[in-house]
């Protein structure tokens, strides 16, 4: 039977073999040397602490080491305890596996939905975490509520509602393992209320209807047009997921007519509305667009993530529900153990709290803003046939291509060694709508040393 020798320093697995326990322990000692896993001059326990973790006899664990000392694995002095001898050791032979080669990614991404990790305040994130692991009472390292730390609900409240227009309360707020982790919940919660389906955008993210599969529920897209979603006819929906303040990948807000047609609806029906809010605080040239949930709260779920405004791997998320939700919600967080960790909501709690998250949001605003009106610039000199829309907002805009030309231009942008998405791949299978050629590039990843770069390679793969 196995064992996992801790006393000896190093992370050794002994496998006793022979008939007699001195013959098998001697023989796992003498492979460990052999094989390098002992090294030369390795100090082992005494007899009597070896022979106590492995439960045998210290006569027996004593007659092996003198055993391996006779042999010239092993050398005992006097005050020097039992050492493994220096000698050269000589591995068995093995084939060499070829070197594994790792695929070359491109030089440049503009894929859209990142940001510019480059410039994650880790110096002002390190100073929070401090400050936030020094006052935290010692019940929050525990498992906790699975609404999360109240310290982060109760900043995010204040913060939505300032920054947001959210109508938020502590106690209806869920943090959640990033967006993907708070759109499963929902999921799960809708298919056992007995929902089928869920009305979609014609164009958005394949991950997240993905998601909305995985959780037993169709989606069923919904007519687009010059005025973007149409949310006018919901007959038979019970719930649609919208990104209503910055629709993506077209990067126009939702017409007010139709912001107000689809809170009629859910108020009319008792239907939901899932607010998608992935980047609610970059406007440039628009005053901001409130969050949908401010109009009905009881209607309406605001989904928000710092994954766009800090990074993605901080997987910290977050649920604004309506109060007939919270129950089924919470409840399913935690008969899943579908936790957070504590650590990381309480530095972004101290880091809203402080003032360092506004003061973060402010310089990338400033800085994607500049990037933005390089990408328009270097468009009206060197490809002035494409056309920037949706550029009001965000992290991305969309580069509208000649008739028939977007497989050509992704295609040459992969050999520019660059990253990026035509319109195409966003767009829903089952959505009927026209076929427009396009990019949509992201401009929040690349960092600021590599923008111009990225900027020269795609006008390169432009027609």
């Amino acid at each position: 039977m196995g064992k996992t020798w801790a006393t000896l320093g190093v992370d050794l697995h002994v496998e006793p073999a022979g008939s007699g326990v001195r013959k098998g322990l001697t023989e796992a000692l003498r492979e460990a040397v052999r094989s390098g896993r002992l090294a030369p001059g390795t100090r082992l326990p005494s007899s009597r602490s070896l022979a106590a973790d492995l439960g045998i006899a210290r006569n027996t664990v004593a007659e092996s080491y003198a055993d391996l000392v006779a042999e010239g694995w092993l050398t005992a002095r006097q005050g020097s305890g039992t050492r493994v001898a220096e000698r050269s050791v000589v591995p068995p032979a093995r084939e060499a596996a070829p070197p594994r080669r790792e695929p070359a990614g491109p030089a440049w991404d503009l894929v859209p939905g990142r940001p510019d990790l480059a410039s994650f305040p880790r110096a002002a994130w390190l100073k929070a975490a401090r400050r936030a692991l020094t006052r935290a009472p010692h019940e929050a390292l525990g498992y906790g509520d699975p609404r999360g730390r109240p310290e982060l609900r109760t900043a995010l409240a204040g913060y939505l509602s300032r920054a947001r227009g959210v109508r938020a309360d502590p106690e209806r707020i869920v943090v959640c393992s990033g967006f993907s982790d708070g759109l499963t919940l929902l999921g799960t919660v809708l298919r056992r209320r007995g929902l089928r389906s869920v009305a979609v955008e014609s164009y958005g993210l394949d991950v997240h209807w993905n998601l909305l599969h995985r959780s037993g529920l169709r989606t069923t897209p919904l007519p687009f047009d010059a005025l973007g979603t149409d949310t006018r006819d919901l007959a038979g929906a019970r719930a649609v997921l919208l990104t209503p303040a910055h629709q993506f990948p077209m990067g126009e807000p939702l017409h007010p007519d139709r912001r107000a047609a689809v809170v009629a609806w859910a108020r009319r029906t008792g239907g939901l509305v899932l607010d998608d809010d992935y980047d609610g605080e970059f406007r440039y040239d628009r005053q901001p667009v409130g969050a949908l949930q401010g109009l009905d709260p009881d209607h309406v779920v605001h989904l928000g993530t710092a994954s766009k405004s800090l990074a993605p791997a901080l997987r910290l998320g977050w649920l604004v529900l309506p109060p007939s939700l919270v129950d089924e919600v919470v409840s399913l967080k935690g008969e899943g153990g579908w936790s957070t960790g504590a650590l990381d909501q309480l530095t972004l709690a101290e880091f809203i709290t402080s003032g360092a998250y506004d003061r973060h949001v402010r310089s990338a605003r400033l800085r994607y803003r500049r990037r933005r009106d390089a990408l328009v610039a270097a468009l009206a000199t060197r490809a002035p046939d494409v056309h920037a829309t949706g550029i009001a907002a965000g992290l991305h805009a969309v580069l509208r291509l000649p008739p028939g030309t977007e497989a050509a231009v992704v295609q040459a942008a992969a050999f520019q060694s660059l990253a990026v998405h035509g319109l195409s791949r966003h767009r829903h299978p089952d959505a009927v709508v026209p076929h427009p050629d396009a990019l949509v590039v992201g401009y929040g990843t690349p960092p600021d040393h590599a923008w111009s770069g990225a900027l020269d390679a795609l006008c390169r793969a432009l027609p």
